[in-house]
């Protein structure tokens, strides 16, 4: 498990481009027969990916977690962005199909992660976060996340909003996970753009068609710094930061949050004048 420390605004202002990925970029999150984990000190989030092929794969307990299993003071969040597979928590398997969520609560001790079928993988983006209370494992499919239309072509941004774990979905402690999908001709997402100083976010782009990048912007709003991202590739934003992009294409990304609520309506706009 890699960690990544936190830093502040003044810091991040003076970094050049290396810097930047070096702090907010995770480049590879999908790898073949692996599980993949970033701690984060952003409110203690880990970010993460399994990839199964043939065989299943355990959650693993890093040292560094001082716990007896991963989930013993933690909570999950998985998504999955590639092909059919089986989540088992505890003996108990959950079917996945592409774009499908699993919440696990904290207790669980034994998870592994499977694909129906080793030529079309799964590939669960995985978030965690602390966790004080054991709330039920749920299972929430794309078709019953309650899609929200937002968003206009004549700003680029039109886009279909899946809410998997939230305050009015499946319970948490602190984790908040979701899903946007750009239509077809749109670039832009979460313009405007915003920051909410309570909580911390990763952005997880996909479905970007090959040699298709996205511009991720992030910093304070009057200090603005660029990212080139690549499909399947993962940024981690810290609360003070704002968080938007815009493709070369339409693409979709998974948003997740942890900190000091789960109110999805908690931010606090930029205006477009006041970036720089």
């Amino acid at each position: 498990m890699n960690t990544r420390f936190a830093i502040g605004p003044r810091e991040t202002a003076t970094l050049n481009t290396a810097g930047i990925r070096e702090h907010f970029l995770i480049e590879s999150l999908f790898v073949a027969g692996e599980v993949s984990l970033t701690y984060t000190h952003y409110d203690r989030m880990i970010v993460g990916g399994a990839q199964p092929g043939d065989a299943s794969l355990a959650l693993p307990c890093p040292e560094s977690l001082k716990a007896n299993f991963f989930l013993e003071r933690r909570e999950l969040g998985a998504l999955n962005v590639g092909g059919a597979g089986t989540i088992t928590v505890d003996g108990q398997a959950y079917e996945l199909g592409n774009q499908d969520c699993l919440y696990v609560g904290m207790g669980a001790k034994e998870v592994t992660f499977a694909s129906a079928d080793a030529a079309h993988p799964a590939k669960y983006y995985l978030l965690s976060a602390p966790a004080h209370h054991a709330h039920p494992t749920a299972r929430r499919t794309q078709a019953e996340a309650t899609p929200v239309e937002m968003g206009a072509a004549e700003t680029a941004n039109e886009r279909t909003i899946y809410k998997y774990i939230y305050a009015e979905g499946i319970q948490s402690c602190q984790l908040v996970m979701g899903l946007t999908q750009l239509k077809v001709g749109n670039v832009w997402n979460t313009m405007p753009s915003h920051t909410h100083d309570r909580r911390m976010e990763a952005y997880l782009y996909f479905n970007l068609p090959p040699g298709q990048r996205v511009l991720h912007l992030l910093g304070e709003p009057t200090e603005t710094r660029p990212l080139w991202v690549s499909n399947e590739q993962a940024i981690l934003s810290p609360p003070w930061s704002i968080h938007t992009g815009c493709g070369t294409s339409a693409y979709a990304f998974i948003w997740g949050m942890a900190g000091e609520n789960r109110e999805y309506t908690d931010m606090d706009a930029v205006p477009l004048e006041a970036l720089r």
